[in-house]
């Protein structure tokens, strides 16, 4: 950590500054998504091979114990629950906006995460998907808002540090996300899956003892709720919710009778997966169409939308590096290194390892070029992004062709691959956060942080529609349709540049 003194974008001294040169509030918040990130990550790398393992197999030294589901319906649970985590963002940032602010919202959010891990730490199903359930809501609770919170550490929407902060908080994200494979994949896919699954419950209880500890340090808007409930609607909510509840409990009721066990886990899977495709589409409508916005605030949202498409198509892909990309490896791929088999979980840590070693290279990038007026646009560095993610999937067609005899094919083609996915995801990610930040309406303040994290539910949903309806995620032919409409989308956006620049305003 470092201290030092810089200047504010009107020119004057500011000491805010001791933590790399940003305010020191955005130590804290680094502390706890890395934490949280570890839980989850660790969690996401144990989930597919926990769910397709069955008896232990001596040839492999594979300790089994699992759910022993196929890898199709294996890949349906694992992409509707990541589309959850990222729709409950959605109510997350409408809690912190309305009902406890966004500190408080995270204090909470990161004890329903510890309860979640617990959960799947103990030794039966019914607890394992009660586990998925908390860890989606608490994960929820917590994105939306502790991303505006690193927001609100800037006061000035055109501070050129904003990017860079969001960069370094996102070097947290990855800093826990890289151990997590060590520890708690190796963990659990080696010795015990749930003990893989409490080491993950234990990450994230240090990450809320160290927010409630740092969280002296944010802003004090954090602590603010900027558009309380009244009476009314408070009494409104709770019907809503009471009536929602209702309807879904006795829908699942009628599912857990029926006799066949495959429509049971279809149907399980597929209302969730249909409102995860839904939901994102009804919010973006019903923020368009809210009269409280000005005519400056509907022309953002406009070309809000148009960065939301890009990033559904991006993140479709990039999330099947813990699915299609980890079975794949799993199963056709040597991994022997000087006669050790490195654990296949150990995959899931390449991603954060190299975004840890080219984070600080691109955010000196953007911050170099910002100073020349030469920085790429941000339309322009989403369609980088898309353009690098769709030529990993068809960097993938090679290896899947050369195992298609069985052949078992080196495991550098997946280093090759995360690698792409990961300079594609520091030319979207990071740079849609801060977007979202300074596109949001002042009335939705946190949602439209929940609203930009739902386009990674429109990407899984879509995926997890796939799976649930018997396409092969892991055949070549949907392997190259998904990079080419990855490709296709990108070739569009930067085509449409101008005009979504313009829709922009002021907002680079």
């Amino acid at each position: 950590m470092a201290t030092s003194l810089t200047k504010d974008s009107t020119g004057a001294p500011s000491a805010d500054t001791s933590f790399f040169g940003h305010p020191r509030g955005l130590a804290t918040l680094f502390m706890t998504e890395m934490w949280e990130r570890f839980s989850y990550y660790g969690m996401r790398a144990l989930l597919v091979l926990y769910l397709v393992s069955g008896g232990a197999d001596a040839a492999t030294g594979s300790q089994g114990g699992g759910l022993a589901y196929t890898a199709a319906a294996a890949t349906a649970i694992y992409s509707v629950y990541v589309a959850m985590v990222y729709l409950m963002a959605m109510p997350g940032g409408w809690f912190g906006d309305r009902v406890w602010g966004a500190r408080k919202t995270v204090a909470i959010a990161s004890f329903v995460i510890v309860a979640g891990h617990l959960c799947l730490a103990v030794p039966s199903s019914a607890m394992f998907f009660v586990g998925l359930v908390l860890v989606a809501v608490g994960s929820g609770l917590l994105k939306a808002n502790i991303s505006t919170m690193v927001g609100q550490l800037y006061k000035d929407p055109k501070d050129l540090r904003r990017d860079g902060g969001f960069t370094i908080f996102y070097m947290g994200i990855n800093l826990g996300a890289f151990a997590a494979p060590f520890a708690i994949g190796i963990l659990g896919e080696k010795v015990n899956w749930h003990l893989g699954f409490g080491l993950a419950a234990v990450g994230m209880a240090l990450g809320a003892i160290q927010f409630m500890v740092g969280s002296r340090h944010l802003s004090e808007e954090s602590n603010r709720v900027p558009n309380p409930l009244t009476s009314p609607e408070k009494r409104a909510v709770i019907t809503k919710v009471l009536v929602a509840v209702a309807v879904i409990a006795a829908f699942y009721l009628v599912v857990a009778f029926t006799d066949v066990y495959r429509l049971t886990l279809n149907w399980a899977l597929l209302p969730i997966t249909v409102a995860g495709l839904v939901i994102p589409v009804a919010v973006l409508v019903k923020i368009k169409r809210d009269k409280d916005l000005d005519s400056n605030e509907q022309t953002k949202m406009t070309a809000f939308i148009y960065f939301f498409v890009a990033a559904a198509i991006f993140w479709m892909i990039y999330d099947q590096g813990a699915s299609t990309l980890s079975l794949f490896g799993d199963t056709s791929t040597e991994r022997s290194i000087f006669g050790w088999e490195m654990p296949n979980t150990l995959f899931q840590a390449l991603n954060p390892g190299f975004i840890m070693l080219l984070a600080p290279v691109f955010a000196a990038i953007w911050i170099s070029l910002a100073r020349k007026g030469r920085e790429p646009s941000t339309i322009v560095k989403f369609s980088l992004g898309l353009l690098g993610i769709g030529a990993s999937f068809f960097v993938f067609l090679i290896p899947m062709g050369m195992a298609d005899d069985g052949t078992k094919v080196t495991m550098w083609w997946l280093v090759l691959i995360f690698l792409m996915h990961t300079v594609a995801e520091l030319c979207l990610s990071p740079v849609g956060l801060s977007l979202t930040t300074k596109m949001a309406p002042a009335k939705y303040g946190s949602q439209m942080m929940g609203v930009f994290f739902l386009a990674v539910t429109a990407g899984d949903s879509v995926t997890g529609l796939l799976a649930i309806a018997g396409v092969d995620l892991n055949g070549q032919g949907v392997v190259a349709l998904e990079a080419a409409s990855a490709v296709i989308a990108a070739i569009a956006v930067y085509m449409y540049r101008n005009k979504v620049q313009s829709l922009m305003g002021d907002v680079r």
